[in-house]
């Protein structure tokens, strides 16, 4: 997929962005170059290839992670912070409907 001048130009109108010739042009070298890229890495073969679990896992079979165990760690004030609230129920802060 590759873009033309237009079709940059169109793209900045939409983002509200004022975007001078010269700035469109090095926008659009830009931004083909990276479709191209994308083409590329759409077009290895990829079959038989396991997702790794991390970057390094590739070099290194025995990493771990480093995950924290999910556990609580502050107490629960829910109670506290939801009193002074105008409305609540069930734990849940009740607001205005705003969409009719």
């Amino acid at each position: 997929m590759s873009l033309t001048l237009s079709d940059v130009k169109r793209i900045a109108h939409l983002a509200q962005l004022e975007m001078k010739d010269e700035q469109a042009a090095t926008a659009l070298e830009q931004l083909n170059g990276i479709f191209a890229l994308a083409e590329q890495m759409q077009a290895v073969d990829t079959d038989g290839v396991a997702p790794l679990s991390h970057p390094l896992a590739a070099h290194m079979n025995s990493i771990a992670l480093r995950l924290r165990d999910d556990a609580a760690t502050e107490p629960n004030r829910r109670d506290v912070y939801q009193a002074v609230a105008p409305k609540t129920e069930d734990g849940l802060y009740l607001v205005p409907r705003v969409v009719e």
